[in-house]
């Protein structure tokens, strides 16, 4: 099993992570940032996810497309449209087979991300209209393709969100 996360999961990747999510970098424009985002997964999938998948290996990716879509699309208000097409255009095509979406309140987010006094990211530190609408944008992504999508409510115990997801990895495994 190969696992990774998004923006990153590729030297470059990680160079872009932290260029887009750290503050200090100045000012980073919507459109430059959704351009980002894509340019990382371009090499992500092309470098590391299209060839384990190729080798047979099941991969675990913590975000993909619909981040971008939910992110930029919905909470930059750049049109979930056309941030779609730029990242299918830079993944040319590729879709996971599950998306697990662990649904749970901006608030309720913030005060789990800041609990022991962790510093937030540039995103992560946006106002909670910002993530309300990423959040509609999620369900609404998973509205629109619920045989992609496992929803959970991210308040469930971690021992019962783990057996749900593992339940439905093993439905799509051969």
């Amino acid at each position: 099993m190969v696992r990774t996360r998004e923006p990153g999961g590729t030297p470059v990747g990680e160079q872009l992570r932290s260029l887009v999510l750290e503050h200090g970098n100045g000012e980073i424009d919507a459109r430059t940032e959704a351009l980002i985002f894509a340019a990382s997964r371009a090499a992500h999938v092309t470098q590391v996810i299209r060839p384990a998948v190729e080798r047979g290996e099941v991969v675990v990716c913590d975000r993909f497309i619909d981040s971008s879509v939910a992110y930029q699309g919905s909470g930059r208000s750049l049109g979930t449209d056309d941030v779609r097409q730029l990242n299918v255009w830079a993944t040319e095509g590729f879709t996971p087979d599950l998306t697990v979406l662990l649904d749970v309140d901006p608030a309720q987010g913030r005060l789990r991300r800041t609990a022991n006094q962790a510093a937030e990211d540039r995103l992560e530190s946006e106002p909670d209209t910002f993530h309300l609408r990423i959040r509609g944008a999620f369900l609404e992504q998973a509205r629109n393709d619920p045989g992609r999508y496992l929803v959970l409510d991210a308040g469930l115990p971690v021992g019962d969100l783990a057996d749900t997801i593992l339940a439905r990895v093993q439905e799509l495994l051969p």
